[in-house]
């Protein structure tokens, strides 16, 4: 991880049940303004979430990769354009 994403925000969806995960991620990026970010942390690859993000809120958000498994996933997700 980069010295400047560990001083980002974060949730770990890895303890957050399933259901709960996509919910509280977009209400963490909606909450976020032009410039900020956060990390989301998974066990696996968030793929689906990018994929949603562009569908619903086309170039609103940056998506970053910081670690790419195999165990763990960090994305630093941030808002590129207000809504």
């Amino acid at each position: 991880m980069t010295d400047q994403s560990a001083d980002l925000p974060f949730i770990d969806v890895r303890t957050v049940p399933p259901r709960d995960r996509h919910p509280r991620i977009f209400a963490m990026a909606n909450a976020l303004a032009v410039g900020e970010s956060f990390l989301i942390v998974n066990d696996h690859d968030p793929r689906p979430l990018h994929y949603q993000l562009q569908a619903e809120y086309p170039g609103q958000f940056s998506w970053d990769y910081v670690e790419a498994g195999p165990d763990v996933w960090r994305v630093q997700l941030g808002r590129a354009v207000a809504a």
